[in-house]
């Protein structure tokens, strides 16, 4: 067990502890079901098949038609659904092995203390204004039925770079995303200053060097959404053949 970060990583299990105050007290400890063994899944050969990649091409589309959901609502997804999220996020790439995830769920009332952190940073940076002015930061984390904080534990001692360590939260994140999206419910990655304030590190129990990248909202979209319009990819791409002959000389 890290006591730093009230994880409690097993091989046979995941289990997940939530330790946010609440009124001086700590939230109940969650467990999570044992990780369900992956799903076996023929491998696809391009060259000998005759029929056509359905399966691939469901792959595909599933990804291609993800998008971010604002608002959410219940339900979320349950423990079963959420072990299967991050089995998803610890496929993640991870130079050196470092496993530098760390992953904080937030639901039913501790949503509710969650919400007067928020508002206890509003009111340290506006102190000449009343508490009550920023009620609606706490109503921000009643936004959805789950939210997982996403918490990037860096080891400063590694030859792996930093810039690295965070890209492999990020990649993490983003494959809980898919999956999110996979099983039917709606996700939303947001950050900003309160992700980024050493009171909410405090809170959720982070301490350096480790760090907060944001917070993913997770739950069923209130409305069916119009399709996000995504740029060319050809503005985005190009291919390289060879340096540059314009490029600038050696000094």
């Amino acid at each position: 067990m890290d006591n730093r970060t009230g994880e409690i990583l097993k091989c046979e299990s995941f289990a997940l502890t939530r330790n946010l105050p609440h009124h001086g007290r700590h939230a109940d400890t969650v467990l999570l079901p044992p990780v369900n063994p992956p799903l076996a899944v023929a491998s696809l050969d391009r060259t000998t098949t005759t029929e056509p990649l359905d399966h691939a091409e469901i792959v595909l589309q599933t990804l291609l038609s993800r998008q971010s959901h604002w608002p959410l609502t219940s339900p979320g997804p349950d423990d079963e659904a959420l072990a299967s999220i991050f089995d998803a996020a610890l496929r993640a790439p991870d130079h050196g092995n470092l496993r530098p995830w760390r992953f904080v769920v937030v639901r039913g009332e501790a949503r509710a203390a969650l919400g007067e952190v928020l508002v206890d940073m509003a009111c340290a940076r506006s102190p000449d204004e009343p508490r009550a002015a920023h009620a609606h930061r706490g109503r921000k984390a009643l936004a959805a039925p789950v939210i997982i904080a996403l918490g990037a534990a860096l080891d400063d001692g590694s030859t792996v770079p930093e810039v690295e360590q965070l890209l492999s939260v990020g990649a993490a994140t983003m494959n809980m995303l898919n999956a999110i999206h996979t099983l039917g419910y709606g996700g939303f990655w947001a950050t900003g200053p309160d992700s980024y304030d050493k009171t909410m590190h405090a809170a959720l129990g982070l301490q350096s060097p480790e760090r907060l990248l944001g917070f993913l909202f997770v739950g069923t979209p209130q409305s069916k959404q119009r399709a996000t319009a995504r740029p060319e990819r050809c503005a985005h791409v190009r291919e390289w053949t060879g340096p540059s002959s314009n490029r600038s000389p050696a000094n």
